[in-house]
């Protein structure tokens, strides 16, 4: 029973480690949708000023090295921020595991 215990005390710490990730990365996905849309939005607009028609000027802008390096990141910072909520739903149910063990375990006592 000390070793369920143990187990437990261990996956809170995991799991208060994955929530700070998880705050980090939603940081660092929300900065990378932001310089992805300014800077997309701004070449939207050299574009339409230089009288490009209006209905390439999405695919040439997505063209661009610069622009699909930016959308590049923040497609991976999406990601990581999916992985850190998914380790936190991951810990959460083996808790509960542990605590189910244990519960099952004072029953028998």
């Amino acid at each position: 029973m000390q070793d369920l215990i143990i187990e437990i005390q261990k996956l809170r710490n995991t799991l208060t480690l994955a929530v700070n990730k998880l705050r980090e990365r939603g940081t660092k996905k929300a900065e990378a949708e932001k310089k992805y849309r300014i800077a997309l939005a701004t070449e939207i607009l050299k574009h339409r000023d230089n009288k490009v028609p209006v209905t390439i000027i999405a695919d040439i802008c997505r063209g661009d090295e610069r622009i699909a390096e930016l959308k590049f990141k923040r497609d991976v910072a999406e990601t990581l921020y999916k992985t850190a909520e998914e380790k936190i739903n991951a810990t959460k149910l083996e808790i509960r595991i542990v605590e189910n063990q244990l519960n099952a375990i004072r029953k028998g006592e």
